[in-house]
């Protein structure tokens, strides 16, 4: 633990060069920007962002794209608050009484509430990060390929049982993604998988390409399709407003801790910071102490989702940094960053690569103070963007998603591959489908098969390589028990209703 918080401490000496703390500062404002505007949102700016990167070093370009990220987060209440749009989708449950707040003339206590709650949150998060990651890169120093093949089944299992989302959808989105994941040139034995005879496909699909259309134009064709009409209320903050609303939060401490709570499990876990912010705001409203008011404009049905959302976003890069298994679908464009600038993702990662890791954690301390101060400094700015007819703004996130697939590989075959996913995106989402099990599918589908493949091998063929140590047997045995936890569930509510109806 002595030696964590040293290597942290060199990791602040890193952070705050002038350099990275300017990066820091356009990374959040980028971020806030592509949080406001509707069909963005942190994944595809993320990645839009990321081909930019390629030419920095890996730790600047990972403060740049993790700040990107907090700023993208604080957006999207921004609109909720004051436009009654969600400009994430953790920050739909902020709408519900962060709007309500800013319609009865109590604009800057709720972005107020909202800003520090997430600060806070976020920071819960963080310090999870710090004291835990070592821990975990550590223990994780103890896999071999069969261990490392049960991560990956234990994540794209979780998906299924603690996603939230209808599990046969979820499986129909991983199985497509890994699919499109074995596109290209098998790397063990060199021959062409699904090409079609296609030049363009021997190098497999880009995720980059992947992500911009799937978040970037499938979510504006949606936003399209719901004509999407923004009606405002002032954004003019009120400094004395501000203190007010700080001095305020000590009376949800409950709410902040429990929020916290689930944010930092739902983040490590698959969940993601929607499925948080949503859980947190149900069990608020059944638990709190003003929860009868919840939907009314009740400030505390701002800090618990607010709370949830930023402390899972933040505690996503958990797994991602220290087992190579990450917890959103933004954390999976940052691994896959990771990759390209030659890092690899997991336990390695803290012992060779310290500098990059100890100044990334280090950067979100400082990363997430910024951000609280310019999202308040800028809200009337960047409120007003969204005065612009989104005649005007559409064809422009049009046109830079387009540019962004462009710049990945300078293919024009790159481009059209973004449309076609930016209408499988739009597919998914009206039919429900979750896109994050797709992403992450995509991008640990090919480390997957590898570890199964480096694993029969170790084996001679034989699948009881699986079940040969306790750890190994013991990741496996969760990774079937979360694959069939949605009908244990179904089972356990089925007899229970017979059991009520035999009682009557």
């Amino acid at each position: 633990m002595a030696a964590d918080f040293a290597q942290l401490f060199h990791g602040f000496t890193i952070a705050f060069s002038f350099y990275h703390v300017a990066i820091i500062v356009v990374g959040v404002l980028l971020g806030i920007l592509v949080g406001v505007l509707p069909g963005l949102g942190a994944p595809n700016g993320v990645t839009l962002l990321l081909p930019l990167t390629f030419t920095m070093d890996p730790v600047s370009a990972i403060i740049l794209l993790s700040s990107m990220y907090w700023g993208a987060l604080f957006g999207g209440s921004t609109t909720s608050i004051l436009f009654n749009i969600p400009g994430e989708p953790s920050s739909v449950a902020t709408t519900f009484d962060g709007y309500p707040m800013a319609r009865a003339g109590r604009a800057t206590e709720a972005l107020s509430t909202a800003f520090f709650s997430a600060g806070l949150g976020a920071l819960v998060g963080i310090l999870v990060i710090t004291l835990l990651a070592g821990q975990i890169a550590e223990f994780a120093l103890r896999f071999s390929s069969p261990e490392f093949f049960a991560i990956y089944l234990l994540a794209f299992c979780s998906f299924i049982g603690l996603g939230g989302a209808d599990p046969m959808k979820t499986a129909v989105s991983l199985l497509t993604g890994l699919a499109l994941g074995t596109v290209g040139m098998d790397t063990v034995s060199g021959e062409l998988r699904l090409t079609f005879g296609l030049p363009d496909l021997l190098r497999g699909i880009s995720f980059l390409v992947a992500v911009i259309g799937l978040f970037g134009i499938g979510e504006l064709l949606l936003t399209v399709q719901e004509e999407l009409k923004f009606r405002g209320v002032s954004s003019r903050i009120e400094p004395r407003e501000i203190w007010v609303a700080i001095r305020r939060l000590p009376t949800y401490w409950a709410t902040f801790l429990r929020s916290a709570v689930i944010g930092v499990w739902m983040g490590i876990t698959p969940g993601g910071p929607t499925a948080a912010s949503f859980m947190s705001y149900g069990i608020g409203r059944r638990f709190g102490k003003f929860g009868h008011n919840f939907g009314k404009g009740e400030p505390e049905g701002v800090v618990a989702p607010e709370t949830a959302d930023h402390s899972a976003g933040t505690s996503a890069l958990l797994p991602m940094l220290a087992l190579g298994v990450p917890g959103s679908a933004t954390a999976a464009v940052m691994m896959g960053g990771l990759m390209i600038w030659g890092l690899q993702p997991g336990p390695l990662l803290f012992t060779e690569q310290p500098d990059f890791v100890w100044g990334l954690i280090a950067s979100m301390y400082l990363s997430n103070i910024i951000a609280v101060v310019l999202v308040l400094a800028t809200v009337p700015i960047f409120a007003s963007i969204l005065r612009i007819p989104f005649a005007i703004i559409a064809p422009i996130i049009i046109v830079v998603c387009l540019i962004g697939a462009y710049t990945v590989a300078g293919s024009s075959f790159d481009v059209w591959l973004a449309v076609a996913f930016g209408i499988v995106g739009y597919v998914f989402k009206r039919l429900d489908y979750p896109i994050a099990p797709f992403v992450l599918a995509m991008v640990l589908g090919d480390k997957a098969e590898d570890a199964f493949r480096q694993s029969m091998i170790l084996s001679n063929g034989s699948l009881s390589i699986f079940w040969s140590n306790g750890l190994v047997t013991t990741l496996i045995a969760l990774a079937v028990l979360l694959l069939a936890w949605p009908l244990v569930s179904s089972g356990l509510a089925l007899s229970r209703r017979l059991g009520t109806a035999a009682a009557r």
